[in-house]
């Protein structure tokens, strides 16, 4: 059976996509970009880092996961310089979980001020 999350938004505006799309156990979530509730975004990489895990852990949470259930993560970068401050920020995120394989890589442009967008596939915790 799949099953379509859909996330309320804030601002009530419907999105053209979902949260995330269960089958058969597995999770596969949307990118999740560093955006605050009131719409902000965090200053420097490591701040964006750090949301961009919280709306990731909401959304698991949501379908029925967390981040101990990641099993492969996607992460896009505005600028691979910032790697070793993103990557700090990524084992302090995820310390006390299991580190799921990962690939980063560098895309051209994001919208605004985001500088990391993160992708996720886990399983459900049932």
């Amino acid at each position: 059976m799949n099953t379509i999350v859909r996330t309320q938004f804030a601002d009530g505006n419907p999105r053209p996509y979902s949260a995330s799309a269960a089958f058969g156990g597995l999770i596969f979530m949307c990118g999740q970009v560093p955006s605050c509730d009131d719409g902000t975004v965090p200053a420097d990489i490591s701040g964006q880092v750090v949301q961009a895990f919280d709306n990731l852990e909401a959304a698991l949470k949501c379908a029925g996961s967390s981040l101990s259930h990641l099993l492969k993560i996607t992460v896009f970068l505005a600028d691979l310089d910032e790697f070793d401050q993103y990557n700090a920020a990524y084992l302090t995120r995820l310390s006390g979980h299991p580190l799921p394989p990962r690939t980063t890589v560098q895309v051209a442009r994001f919208r605004g001020e985001k500088r990391i967008e993160i992708d996720a596939i886990a399983t459900t915790t049932a």
